[in-house]
């Protein structure tokens, strides 16, 4: 799950554009998709060069880098349902009186308020981003983190896995290729999930014997292993159960 690592070590300037540029090629931090730099893009009967084409992905697949960011677990971007639903209306370029209408708030000098908090949250956050950066040069003690997967269902204290937990806990369930057992602690299988679903192929939608076999190597209890991806975040599926792939 390299692309969960690049999406959380990625500066802002990057996160913003939402992807990052490599020595031969553009990496799309929200979905891993790679273009390489000196091949020529098709696309809508027109030609790209591979930073124009990176750009057009984005939009087409994800819409907006603001799009994907804001649809993130509240857990992950701080934002209470409110915040966020105000959020994606300035960002439409509504103003206050239709968001007062939209909303349905008593009057525009609310909406200003919120405008208001938002941003001194913003302050907040470039204090703090810069206080964490500080911190990183002087903290010898830091244990390395592992990050949290940007499609998880509920963040809490589950996630707190250090690498040095993460391998442990494959060293002990995961000797080899195959599972030994399925894990009783919800971190534990967190971290093996994890293993599990870095193993499928991203781009690939699977249909349920195609998964089944995939899963199956890993463990004889295919179906426990499916139920518990879905569960977790790490896969979708259609509502019929007929298509399966790894969520992004």
């Amino acid at each position: 799950m390299e692309r969960m690592d690049s999406f959380w070590s990625a500066d802002l300037g990057d996160l913003k554009n939402g992807y990052v540029e490599q020595n031969e090629a553009f990496n799309c931090l929200l979905c891993g998709e790679i273009v390489e730099k000196g091949v020529i893009y098709p696309y809508d009967n027109r030609l790209y060069v591979a930073e124009k084409y990176i750009r057009i992905h984005i939009e087409s697949v994800h819409g907006s880098v603001f799009d994907y960011l804001i649809s993130m677990d509240k857990k992950l971007t701080g934002l209470t349902e409110h915040q966020n639903s105000l959020l994606r209306l300035f960002y439409q370029g509504k103003s206050d009186a239709e968001i007062q209408e939209e909303m349905g708030i008593g009057s525009q000098s609310t909406i200003r308020h919120h405008r208001f908090t938002l941003k001194e949250k913003e302050r907040q956050a470039k204090t703090f981003l810069a206080l964490m950066e500080l911190l990183k040069e002087k903290d010898q003690h830091q244990p390395a983190f592992i990050p949290v997967h940007k499609t998880a269902r509920m963040v809490d204290d589950r996630y707190n896995i250090t690498k040095e937990e993460q391998e442990k806990i494959l060293n002990k369930y995961f000797p080899e290729k195959v599972l030994v057992k399925f894990p009783p602690k919800e971190k534990q299988r967190l971290v093996i999930l994890r293993h599990i679903a870095g193993q499928l192929t991203p781009e690939q939608v699977y249909t349920e014997k195609e998964l089944n076999e995939a899963l199956k190597t890993f463990y004889e209890d295919y179906a426990l292993i499916r139920r518990y991806l879905i569960d977790y975040g790490f896969l979708d599926r259609k509502h019929d159960g007929s298509q399966y792939w790894l969520k992004k």
